[in-house]
């Protein structure tokens, strides 16, 4: 009788191992295979169904064998030893159905981080395609989403008066920063941004005629022969001090050369492309000849008759005549690597770089943007090309910290840049 019990225990022991080992993990594959086709196909999935209903008769067949005939070897292993293999098993388990709770339970805001991020970025949307199918993608991209208000900008109320900068008391904290100038500096002050984990760089802008829209060397209509540069080199170019990326490009693949930019991009009063928009959202982003921001869906040929020396096809606005857009959810842009520019009411331009995909400073959403820009006065502002494009240069140097889709200190050519000149 002592040599059946012995084995059946041992026996059993095994089961429950195998058992605990691969029925969380085929359950849980199975649960992924029902949100997405992707990553397991449906043949596959009544497969993974089949293998962790065998393993899950695993289990409970060996905590029967386990229950029967002494305990020989339970006895020799020093009780630390069970309770750290105890502990083991239930943290793989709880660990195992954790993340698949965290990947569908119904509300989830991480499902809404994870694909809303995962889609804006260039190489790793497989994050989201993945786990979820093509339905439930469009669905939370849907519910996080920029309400624009669909108003144009009201030149009028910009009123380039000038600020006080020897006050000695502020409303804001933000207001004193935007108005102590550094010393022998009237033209620019750079700003750290850190908040909320967001980390970046806010250059204040105090004459607006000296925000240009430069161009790459390489832009063109056609991508064999057409290229970007980057905002260091396009800084060069017009020997600017400060310089961030503007527009975005035509991207195939992800791997082009970045010098074919999406929508109008009209420079020192030029139509330099008009090609088609890459957002639904947003519109002109440009200075007029009067050096005010101005916001407005409207084609080359209107903004050209409207008198817009420079500008840049993009959106979402996210400010416009001092009432923000409603951004429901995150935006539907997820966290990443931004690039923004706004004005206030006194004319000064704001430009903005928030840094991502980096411990400290994930990345700004939608939400994130339109309050720093409201914290520090605009009235009028929008999102700009973001990503691994998001970047700042002051005399050449870059002064931000990049990142492209692989979390590599790099950016990347671009078709054209905002520009500071003296």
């Amino acid at each position: 009788m002592e040599n059946y019990e012995i084995p059946k225990k041992k026996l059993g022991r095994i089961f429950i191992i195998l058992g605990i080992i691969f029925f969380p993990l085929l359950s849980s594959f199975y649960i992924v295979s029902l949100n997405s086709n992707n990553l397991i196909n449906d043949t596959l999935s009544v497969i993974v169904l089949i293998l962790a209903c065998f393993s899950l008769v695993l289990l409970i067949t060996g905590i029967i064998f386990y229950k029967k005939g002494t305990d020989v070897i339970r006895r020799k292993l020093k009780k630390s030893v069970r309770i750290a293999l105890t502990a083991l098993a239930i943290a793989y388990v709880v660990g195992g159905y954790s993340i698949v709770t965290i990947l569908y339970f119904p509300g989830s805001k991480f499902k809404d981080w994870l694909i809303t991020t995962a889609m804006t970025t260039m190489n790793h949307q497989y994050f989201a395609t993945w786990f979820y199918d093509d339905y439930a993608v469009n669905s939370v991209l849907a519910n996080n989403t920029v309400v624009e208000s669909g108003e144009d900008t009201n030149p009028d109320l910009i009123n380039f008066t000038e600020p006080d900068f020897n006050q000695i008391t502020y409303k804001t904290e933000y207001e004193r920063d935007v108005l102590t100038k550094e010393e022998g500096n009237d033209l620019y002050k750079i700003i750290d941004i850190s908040r909320d984990g967001l980390k970046g760089k806010l250059a204040v802008i105090y004459d607006p005629s000296k925000v240009k829209l430069g161009v790459s060397k390489g832009i063109g209509n056609t991508l064999s022969n057409s290229y970007g540069q980057f905002i260091t080199e396009i800084s060069s170019r017009y020997n600017a001090v400060i310089a961030t990326n503007a527009g975005g490009f035509y991207d195939p693949d992800w791997n082009s050369l970045g010098g074919v930019p999406h929508g109008v991009v009209i420079s020192d009063g030029k139509l330099i492309a008009n090609n088609s928009r890459a957002n639904s959202s947003g519109g002109i982003i440009g200075f007029n000849q009067e050096n005010k921001l101005i916001l407005s869906r409207m084609s080359a040929q209107e903004a050209l008759n409207s008198g817009i020396r420079d500008a840049v096809d993009f959106g979402p606005f996210l400010i416009v005549n001092g009432k923000a857009s409603f951004v429901k959810g995150n935006g539907g842009w997820g966290d990443a690597p931004r690039t923004a520019i706004g004005q206030r009411a006194d004319g000064i331009v704001l430009l903005l770089v928030i840094d991502g995909r980096q411990t400290g400073s994930i990345g700004a959403d939608m939400n994130d943007l339109t309050q720093i820009m409201l914290d520090y006065g605009a009235i009028n502002a929008a999102n700009l090309d973001g990503g691994t494009s998001s970047a700042m240069s002051l005399n050449g140097q870059i002064i931000s910290n990049p990142r492209n889709g692989n979390f590599q200190a790099k950016t990347r050519p671009v078709p054209n840049a905002w520009i500071v000149v003296e």
